[in-house]
């Protein structure tokens, strides 16, 4: 069963969008050797679950692919998001059994989720 394995985010201003990542998620990016416009995004270590992916030049595309990522704390990763020039842009939410949940939006208008894995929520 195929499983998604990579990740493009469309950004407008590479040195704004960059740090953002960087300092919010703690992500190595860097150029890619294939062209100008395109930053791999090393998004965790390979031994843990998830993808790794890019950053583009381009315009964030309505009705796209929402990506979620794994917080060890909602409330510390909102506080990240909006200090770094993000946008929190819906109420922390429960998902039964599984944790807490919020969407929030990048420096480059692109709207992503955090989720605080707990147990019995």
């Amino acid at each position: 069963m195929p499983k998604v394995v990579h990740f493009e985010i469309p950004i407008q201003d590479p040195k704004r969008a960059i740090p953002f990542y960087e300092k919010v998620f703690g992500w190595k990016i860097e150029g890619w050797g294939g062209g100008d416009g395109y930053w791999l995004c090393t998004a965790g270590p390979d031994e843990e679950p998830g993808i790794n992916g890019a950053l583009m030049l381009g315009t964030p595309i309505d009705g796209g692919t929402i990506n979620t990522l794994g917080v060890p704390s909602i409330a510390e990763y909102r506080a990240k998001v909006t200090e770094h020039g993000g946008k929190v842009v819906g109420e922390i939410q429960t998902i039964p059994g599984v944790g807490l949940f919020c969407y929030c939006m990048d420096t480059e208008g692109n709207k992503f989720g955090i989720i605080e894995m707990v147990q019995g929520a």
